[in-house]
């Protein structure tokens, strides 16, 4: 049996302010494309598929087209929420939707997870869809059972499951499993309060994560987070983004490949002088609309960089300088004899500790003529 696995979708972010509802309307229907010719057995979606609980009218409607589109297709889908979600909101209209063969998880855990069966030519397999949850939803749900962190509360909802060992099954969730790499786009817990140990998964011949961005198994291929379809921190700027395709064989052994995804706009960094990037031959010809953040080496702060570069480069999240100032990582300490000082020797001290070089003959005089004018408007 085949399964096409995505997850963390987080349909209405925001990446520095910029919406980014077009992209993922684009990267949507391209996974839609992928889905056709790939034709798995069924989709899973392992959470997070709005970005905010409350999620904009704008952000729901792209939802259901995407929904929608995929039924329409004849998919069988597959829907948890994750931690991001509102587990209500995403479960809303649940039971009509498995008419369509859209079925989404519970609007709240309350212990009784059943499986939805699909069956091929090795016989049924049996599909588990279990939203992200605490400890505390757990032990409301088992009041006798000895619940202390995020593992014991996995270990317990699995132990609940009606799962037949004599036949496959696949666990759709979404948790932070131990040994998973994190990105910056993700909320994370203090202290790491919110691993599991991926041993509380063992019953299952594939386990479809969501929660964690970059694509990745944990231990084997048969734990897998697929990764957003999108990039949504410059820390995944070097990341790949796919659709995983995992197979199951007869005996519920997994096999695993990805389908590359090709964003309409990429998210990318740039490093070189101002006058490198906005030389012509530079840049002609490259993806100039790409969310970038840029890294300027100039010595010297260019006035109005993000306006000039926007010029070229129009989708500028961020700007930055790496030179002999920002290593250096100067700070500014006041000296005991700060009084005693003049002020064009204090300038002139912050100025050296903040460059890392000290003030030119011109700047000195500059700066002793302004002095020299604010005292006397003083006067």
């Amino acid at each position: 049996m085949r399964f096409a696995h995505i997850s963390d979708l987080h349909i209405g972010k925001r990446l520095h302010e910029v919406s980014l509802l077009e992209d993922q309307a684009y990267i949507l229907e391209e996974i839609r494309k992928i889905l056709r010719d790939e034709r798995p057995d069924a989709v899973l979606i392992a959470g997070d598929i709005y970005d905010k609980s409350a999620p904009s009218a704008e952000a729901v409607r792209l939802f259901d087209e995407f929904l929608s589109g995929l039924a329409s297709d004849g998919q069988s889908v597959f829907v948890i929420s994750g931690n991001h979600d509102s587990a209500a909101r995403v479960a809303y209209g649940g039971r009509i939707m498995e008419r369509s063969g859209v079925h989404l998880s519970a609007p709240a855990y309350e212990g009784g997870v059943r499986p939805v069966t699909l069956t091929d030519g090795h016989g049924p397999v049996d599909i588990y869809l279990l939203p992200f949850i605490k400890p505390v939803h757990v032990s409301l749900a088992f009041p006798d059972e000895k619940i202390e962190s995020y593992t014991d509360a996995l270990r317990v909802a699995v132990e609940k499951m009606p799962i037949d060992p004599r036949r496959r099954s696949v666990l759709v969730t979404h948790q932070f499993v131990t040994g998973a790499v994190r990105s910056d786009s993700e909320e994370v817990s203090v202290g790491g309060l919110d691993n599991v140990d991926a041993a509380v998964f063992a019953p299952f011949s594939y386990v479809a994560l969501g929660h964690i961005h970059r694509p990745q198994n944990i231990g084997s291929p048969r734990v897998r987070y697929s990764g957003t379809p999108l990039k949504y921190s410059f820390s995944e700027a070097g990341d790949e983004k796919s659709v995983t395709m995992a197979e199951l064989d007869g005996k519920g052994e997994v096999s695993l490949r990805t389908v590359p995804l090709t964003p309409k706009r990429d998210l990318r960094e740039l490093k070189g002088t101002y006058e490198e990037l906005m030389k012509k031959e530079n840049y002609e010809g490259t993806a100039t609309e790409d969310y970038l953040h840029i890294v300027l080496t100039d010595e010297e702060d260019v006035p109005d960089a993000m306006r000039k570069l926007k010029t070229v480069y129009p989708n500028v999240l961020r700007l930055d300088y790496d030179n002999v100032r920002t290593r250096s990582g100067a700070v500014v300490e006041a000296a005991p004899e700060t009084e005693e000082k003049s002020p064009l020797a204090l300038a002139e001290e912050f100025y050296a500790l903040q460059n890392g070089r000290p003030m030119s003959g011109a700047q000195t005089e500059y700066l002793r003529r302004m002095i020299g004018t604010v005292w006397e408007d003083e006067a």
